[in-house]
């Protein structure tokens, strides 16, 4: 018997040697669609960092605002809340009526 050779089937251009899907791969990665989605999505990452740069300088500003302004503030009405609580409690100790402090 005569001896076959073991060639399988290829599935290539002759030309250029490339399989099917490495073809429909280029073809789909050079179209016009795949382009403008890539341009898009670019273009949405520059806006969104932009976005999260100034979102991040106004929260910033926002946190030492609120550490400059705020918390002193808290923290004085709270030692008059307990100024007013020791006022109170010698009172009681003292015998004189308890008055209500004002809110």
């Amino acid at each position: 018997m005569a001896s076959r050779g073991n060639k399988r089937p290829s599935i290539t251009n002759g030309d250029d040697n490339l399989g099917v899907l490495s073809r429909v791969s280029r073809s789909v990665s050079d179209s016009q669609i795949v382009q403008r989605a890539k341009s898009t999505a670019s273009d949405a990452a520059f806006v969104s960092q932009k976005l999260l740069r100034s979102t991040g300088k106004a929260a910033w500003i926002a946190g030492t605002t609120f550490l400059i302004l705020v918390v002193p503030l808290i923290i004085e009405m709270d030692r008059e809340q307990q100024f007013n609580e020791l006022e109170m409690q010698q009172a009681s100790l003292l015998g004189a009526p308890a008055t209500a402090a004002p809110k």
